[in-house]
């Protein structure tokens, strides 16, 4: 290495060596400033996914116990129309359609 050459171009003053390390340091930055963009964003997504598969589970849970529920609820209706109960269950129907009516009138109201 040359006497009086600046210490940081490695003794290459005249031949522009300078110039391209500095462009290649500063392209690595640059990079290694992206790559770690890149990688806390990564780290989010996986986050994210991890929640909404959790989230997806539960829902699943719910769809299931609700399956149970209604399952159960027309077992006890095909019980009741087996019967002899069939007035109670055309009372239960007429119900239902009033309901149905009274709601329908409700939110054409608004």
């Amino acid at each position: 290495i040359g006497d009086g050459a600046p210490a940081g171009n490695y003794g290459y003053a005249n031949s522009g060596y300078s110039v391209y390390e500095e462009e290649n340091d500063r392209l690595t930055e640059s990079l290694r400033t992206k790559v770690s963009a890149i990688k806390s964003l990564s780290i989010e997504i996986g986050t994210e996914v991890k929640n909404q598969n959790k989230m997806l589970s539960e829902m699943d849970n719910d769809f299931d116990s609700a399956g149970g529920l209604l399952g159960a609820t027309m077992g006890r209706l095909r019980t009741l129309s087996r019967g002899s109960q069939t007035k109670l269950l055309c009372y239960m129907m007429l119900f239902a359609l009033f309901v149905f009516f009274v709601i329908y009138w409700i939110i054409k109201l608004r």
